[in-house]
This record gives structure tokens, C-alpha cells and sequence, in this order.
């Protein structure tokens, strides 16, 4: 039998960086906070993205056999009853991911038809434009359903070519910004004034320090995803070594790469004259500003002002195009994958037998099913709850933000207990000491609590209970349907739990 190829150094930091690094993720920190937003994405790079990765891995290389993923982690930590929640939850994130991506896909699309967002414009059956944009959210979410239930999965491989535009994008940013910063010879769009320009946001919603707390979930957000990185330890060559080492670099990369996009977006971005217009939203900011990227370039290079304009719907169809296609791509993978990892990790006696059924192609259709009504019910909700445009997505940005943090109360809440056991082969730690292991997940704790706490507490304490609603709903609601489903499962089929009190 051939031997199984491991995972290099190189192979390991490209995964990583693949998996964490969001383009998006700049230019929603700059849209927030401006240069400002680099102190806070370095403070949790090394206050949560570093030893959260961590832990991750010695769960990963602990439980390497388990089929679970997170669950498995979970429930030989803290028992089978709050595994289940916690990864309910969990799966709650990525529901909630469909919901808001459902909503977003179509900018990307009239973006690249278009050469700028045009989706504030369109209307259904005499709808608003936010109503109809959840109506087409519904739409897609069906049709995907349809042809992943029935194993149409190949449409999956437009996302590595999605992900390879993605980069080539990244790097026509840094050489524009750097051709338009020499050619404006050091002076920015967004001018520094001082200290205070890197600690203060420009954006009035980010002024109060309840607000600029609360901007850690985006912080968090920018570097979720690496729970899926500690399942791949046993596949390692040499994981002691190599993991640890992978993990330093990708975090000081994805950190330095991090903090330059959002100082480069300054250099064609005022944000005042671009970003403080009431068209511009979190679902087209991407787009926006990679346009006005183009249209600046071509003014640096000294071009007419229409080949400028052109330049910039060039880079805004890119975008779009870009986008897109990481967009399909990723919904064709993520509609059935977590939920089917999950179900089939877990005790079958959990679910109700219909859910745990596959089909003849491999799929849990019937579960599938009952994930897109949710996602439906909930984009028809929130789309015809009479939000603005721009509200609408700032919604969908914080429920996301919100449900992918609060996974991690449970992983990094859970790992003191999972230090505890003593019956299980560690081929790869680095908490040793329990002060130092109690310590770190405290000061990770404070931080996701606080950013999670601040994030729907703000909108309260503004009198927006509507976004203050829609952002606490999701885990609540996921947990709530969780503890009923195994109240459930333990009357009937008596179900014995490892943690009953």
C-alpha cells in the first residue's frame, strides 16, 4: 500500500492562510474603524487566534481517530449533553452564514454585470429592494438545495478558482495602492493625524468605547476557522514540531497582511468622501472600494477621466466575478458538509431517525431540507422586518460575527476539563502547566464574552432592538432547538448522559 504523503511546513502555513485570510475582512475593518481597526485585528491575533490554534490542535491530535470533528472534542471534555449543544450551535454558524451569503451573492453578480452595485435599484412585484433581495436569498437557497441533495457537488470546484481570483485580486490591490502611493509621492487618501487616527474610528457608529469594544467579534470573525485546522494533525510531518511552527508563522503572516491591506486601503480611500455615503453598505463595501481603487489609479497614472471610470468598473467586475464564484462554490460544500458531519459524528439516538437517513447519493436530503426552510423563514424575517439596505447587512454582519465567535465559549471553556483527563495520548501539547492553561483560556474568555456581550448589548443601549434581536436570536434559538432535540432523544430512547446532574 502506498504511503500516505504528509503535510509539509510550506503545505501546512498555505492551508492555514488559506482557510483564515478574508480579502472582505479588510475593507469591512476599514469601512468600521478605520486605521484604527489594525490595533484591535493584532490584539486578538495574540490574545485569541494564537492560542485558540493551539488548543484546537492538541483537541485535534488528542481525538485524531474521532469522526465527529468538534463534537467528538466536545463531548470527551464536557460530556455528551452540552457536545451537542455546543456543536449545534456551531452548526448554527454556518446556517446563519448561508443566510447572510444568500443575501450578499447577488452584489457580486449585478457587480459584475453592471460594473458597480445596482441591487439598492431592483424591485419585484412592486417590493423594496431589500425585499426582494431576500425573496432572490430564498430563491437561491432552494435551487442550491436542490442540486447538492442530489449529489450535483462538481459546480464545488468553481471555488478553488474562485479562491485563485481572490488572491490575484489581493495582489492587484497591493500593487495599485503602492503605484498610486509613489505616484502621489506618499501622501494618502486618509490622512493620519497622529496617534489618534489608529486608536479612533471615523465611522460616528464606532465613537462610543462600548462600540469599539464590541468590534472584537469583527476582530474574532477575521480569524475563525481554525478549528478545522486541529483534525489534520495525525496527517503531519512531524506535527510537534511542524504544527507549532506552521501556526507562528501563519499568525505573524496573516496578522502583517491583516494590518497592511487595512493601512493600504487608506491610501485610495478617504473615508469621509467614500464611505460615509448612505449607499454604501457591509454587503457592497468590497466592491465599492475596489472600484474607487481603480478610478484613483487611473487619476494617479493621469489618464482621461473616462478611461479612469472604466478602470474602475474593470476592478469592480473583477471583484464581482471573483466573488462570486468563491461564493458558489463555498455554498455547494458548506449546505451539506457540516450538517453531514455532525449528524453522522454524533449519537444517531440524538435525531429523529429521518434526519440521520441518507440518500442514494451519499446525502442527508431530508435534513438538508429542513436547514433550507430555516435559512428561508429566517431571511424572509429579517428581509421584510422593514430594515434599510444598509441596516439590513449590518444585521446580517453581526448575527454572523456573533454566531461564529460563540462556538468557541464552549471549545476554549471546555479545554481546563479536557487538560483534566488523564487517560488520553497527547502527541502534541503545549499547555503543560495548569495555571498557565487556566490563565489563557480566562484572558481568551474575557475577550470573546466581552466582544460577544458588547456587540448585543450596543444596539440596545441605542434603542435598535431590532438588530439588537436578530443579533442575539441565532445562538439562543440554535441552542434552545439543541437542549428540546435532546430532552427528546433521552425519553425516548432514554438516553443516558455522561453529565446528567
Amino acid at each position: 500500500m502506498e504511503k500516505q504523503k504528509k503535510i509539509k511546513l510550506a503545505n501546512l502555513i498555505l492551508m492555514i492562510f488559506t482557510a483564515i485570510y478574508g480579502f472582505a475582512n479588510t475593507t469591512v475593518a476599514f469601512d468600521q474603524m478605520g486605521y484604527a481597526s489594525i490595533i484591535w485585528y493584532v490584539l486578538a491575533a495574540l490574545l485569541f487566534f494564537l492560542p485558540s490554534a493551539l488548543m484546537m490542535a492538541e483537541y485535534g491530535s488528542a481525538f485524531k481517530e474521532a469522526k465527529g470533528g468538534i463534537y467528538s472534542w466536545l463531548a470527551g471534555s464536557i460530556g455528551e449533553k452540552w457536545a451537542f449543544i455546543g456543536t449545534f450551535i456551531w452548526l448554527s454558524s454556518w446556517i446563519i452564514w448561508m443566510l447572510s451569503t444568500a443575501s450578499k451573492v447577488w452584489i457580486p453578480l449585478s457587480t459584475l454585470i453592471s460594473g458597480s452595485d445596482k441591487t439598492q435599484t431592483w424591485s419585484l412585484f412592486g417590493l423594496t429592494s431589500t425585499q426582494t433581495i431576500g425573496l432572490l436569498g430564498i430563491l437561491w437557497i432552494i435551487v442550491v438545495t436542490f442540486f447538492a441533495s442530489r449529489g450535483v457537488s462538481s459546480i464545488a470546484k468553481i471555488s478553488s478558482i474562485g479562491g485563485m481570483f481572490v488572491m490575484f485580486l489581493t495582489a492587484i490591490f497591493f500593487i495599485a495602492s503602492i503605484v498610486i502611493l509613489v505616484a502621489n509621492k506618499g501622501v494618502l487618501a486618509e490622512p493620519i493625524h497622529g496617534a489618534h487616527s489608529f486608536v479612533a474610528s471615523p465611522n460616528p457608529s464606532f465613537s462610543s468605547p462600548m462600540a469599539l469594544i464590541s468590534f472584537v467579534t469583527y476582530a474574532v470573525f477575521a480569524y475563525a476557522g481554525m478549528e478545522s485546522m486541529g483534525g489534520i494533525t495525525d496527517s503531519m510531518d512531524r506535527p510537534e514540531k511542524t504544527f507549532p511552527k506552521g501556526l507562528i508563522i501563519s499568525t505573524i503572516a496573516i496578522t502583517i497582511m491583516y494590518s497592511v491591506s487595512i493601512f493600504l486601503w487608506g491610501v485610495s480611500t478617504n473615508w469621509t468622501q467614500i464611505l460615509g455615503k448612505s449607499e454604501v453598505n457591509l454587503g457592497n463595501i468590497t466592491y465599492v472600494l475596489m472600484n474607487n481603487l481603480g478610478l484613483v489609479l487611473g487619476h494617479s497614472l493621469g489618464v482621461s477621466a473616462g478611461t479612469a471610470v472604466g478602470l474602475g468598473h474593470l476592478f469592480a467586475r473583477l471583484t464581482g466575478l471573483s466573488m462570486f464564484m468563491a461564493y458558489m462554490g463555498s455554498f455547494f460544500v458548506l449546505i451539506y458538509s457540516p450538517l453531514k458531519s455532525f449528524i453522522l459524528g454524533s449519537n444517531p439516538k440524538l435525531w429523529p431517525k429521518k434526519m440521520t437517513k441518507l440518500n442514494k447519493v451519499g446525502m442527508p436530503a431530508y435534513a438538508m431540507w429542513i436547514q433550507a426552510a430555516i435559512v428561508a423563514v429566517f431571511i424572509f424575517l429579517v428581509a421584510f422586518g422593514g430594515s434599510a439596505a444598509n441596516e439590513f447587512y449590518l444585521i446580517l454582519t453581526d448575527m454572523g460575527n456573533v454566531s461564529t465567535s460563540f462556538p468557541y465559549l464552549f471549545l476554549i471553556g471546555a479545554f481546563p476539563f479536557f487538560k483534566k483527563r488523564t487517560d488520553l495520548e497527547r502527541p502534541f501539547e503545549i499547555f503543560t502547566s495548569k495555571g498557565w492553561t487556566n490563565t489563557i483560556t480566562t484572558i481568551v474568555m474575557i475577550i470573546l464574552v466581552g466582544g460577544i456581550g458588547f456587540t448585543c448589548l450596543q444596539p440596545i443601549l441605542e434603542q435598535d432592538y431590532m438588530t439588537a434581536f436578530w443579533t442575539i436570536i441565532g445562538p439562543i434559538f440554535f441552542g434552545a432547538v439543541a437542549w428540546i432535540f435532546y430532552r427528546n432523544a433521552q425519553k425516548r430512547d432514554q438516553v443516558t448522559s455522561t453529565d446528567e446532574d
